[in-house]
């Protein structure tokens, strides 16, 4: 996560101020952000112009699964007649894990036309939320990456980013751990993550996790792994745990704890979704992987739940064979859900203009968006902000808890749990 944006702001600049300095960069922004447009086919009706952006060929956190998502949703709805009757066009952009292009994919938006933002992933909220802002294009979606997507009045996000999952991981470790010890980055960011767990902790009266710092991008964490378990394994009652969530190199972390991983049997391993998915688990040895019995929190419901059915038909339909798009992966999930509200607020404006400000009005006007039980009914408008002092737009805190068992994530309970109080106590 990133540093919060100090203030928002509330006075929209004219589209077409911005728009007159964006134009001069066009050709370069289009080959620097790699603009693709979806295929959108209709007889007569104006397309309805977003933008999904996403870290792809980096040396860090990449997210191809998310645009090429949106393309193949684009190429989907238009196929069954188009969003609300409308031609969907999809612009897809790469941020490259960097301010300056991530700033440069929101003026390309703006320069677009572009209604909104759906389904993207970015750690620079601070270089891109300004520029969306100004122009009042709402960003929909988002992976919730940044604290600022759930402070900025012009963005909706789906589900309830870092801060859920942490406390809610201390939620699901606060029943079977006498005592956890939490792996995380030594960063700014990472000083956030050992309090969202620890609320979840004291559920329960669990003692305050442990805290071991981690390079977040180390090749090797041996010492660290050897630290954890011997301090795991002194747990005075029950079982030791250890927590790792080191984003993508949570899985060099487990290939450091499987060589040691012997030598202490009774400890648990416990994760959160972002660091470990199914894919990951499949890749790392499914049911002889580290991850076998590890206890994982997710925001969504397990892959292999029913309810995610219609996202898989349409991938089959328009993207099979794309191996970009895993329907298992967190960033895809979330792009397909922010579609889905995307469908549906266009739905509800009609026959009316569509753009960026009745977009933006319809989500403020307390529209409740449906998601086929994969979230709660989603509403932003104001009656329905956050009590979380910190995170006025989190709006959806559940979360399901999960376990990997014979190297499948399995939910351990059939029904979401809210962590809204949790991080309400932190404020």
């Amino acid at each position: 996560m990133t540093g919060r944006l100090p203030s928002t702001r509330n006075r929209i600049v004219p589209r077409s101020h911005i728009r007159t300095a964006a134009v001069l960069l066009s050709a370069a922004l289009v080959a620097g952000c790699g603009l693709v447009p979806g295929d959108a086919k209709g007889a007569g009706e104006r397309p309805v112009t977003v933008m999904t952006w996403a870290p792809e060929k980096t040396k860090a956190t990449n997210m191809p699964g998310m645009p090429a998502m949106a393309r193949a949703y684009a190429r989907w709805i238009n196929a069954h007649g188009g969003i609300g009757g409308r031609p969907l066009k999809v612009l897809t952009c790469n941020d490259h894990n960097d301010s300056v292009d991530a700033a440069r994919c929101a003026r390309s938006a703006v320069e677009h036309d572009a209604v909104a933002v759906v389904g993207s992933y970015s750690q620079h909220s601070d270089a891109f939320l300004p520029p969306l802002e100004s122009a009042g294009i709402p960003y929909i979606g988002g992976y919730g990456a940044t604290d600022a997507e759930f402070t900025s009045p012009l963005s909706y996000p789906v589900n309830g980013g870092q801060a859920a999952l942490l406390a809610g991981n201390g939620r699901q470790l606060s029943g079977p751990c006498a005592r956890t010890v939490l792996i995380r980055p030594d960063s700014i960011a990472g000083d956030q993550l050992a309090p969202l767990l620890n609320s979840g902790l004291a559920l329960r009266h669990r003692p305050a996790a442990v805290d071991v710092l981690a390079a977040d991008d180390a090749t090797d964490y041996a010492d660290q792994a050897r630290r954890a378990l011997d301090t795991a394994s002194r747990a005075p009652q029950g079982e030791g745990c250890v927590a790792a969530v080191l984003g993508e190199r949570t899985n060099t972390f487990f290939d450091s704890f499987r060589r040691l991983r012997e030598e202490y049997p009774s400890v648990r391993t416990a994760t959160v979704l972002g660091s470990v998915d199914q894919t990951v688990v499949d890749r790392s040895g499914g049911p002889e992987s580290p991850y076998e019995g590890a206890y994982v929190t997710s925001w969504y419901p397990a892959s292999g739940d029913a309810r995610w059915a219609p996202m898989k038909r349409a991938i089959n339909e328009q993207a099979f064979g794309d191996n970009r798009i895993d329907p298992a992966d967190a960033g895809v999930q979330t792009t397909w859900i922010a579609y889905e509200v995307l469908r549906q607020v266009i739905e509800s404006i009609g026959g009316g203009a569509v753009t960026s400000r009745t977009v933006r009005t319809a989500l403020d006007d307390d529209l409740s968006v449906t998601t086929g039980g994969l979230t709660p009914p989603l509403r932003w408008g104001y009656d329905h902000m956050s009590p979380v002092g910190d995170f006025p737009r989190l709006v959806n805190a559940r979360v399901t808890f999960q376990k990997v068992v014979s190297g499948r994530l399995k939910a351990t309970r059939k029904a979401s749990v809210d962590v809204t109080g949790t991080l309400a106590g932190l404020s």
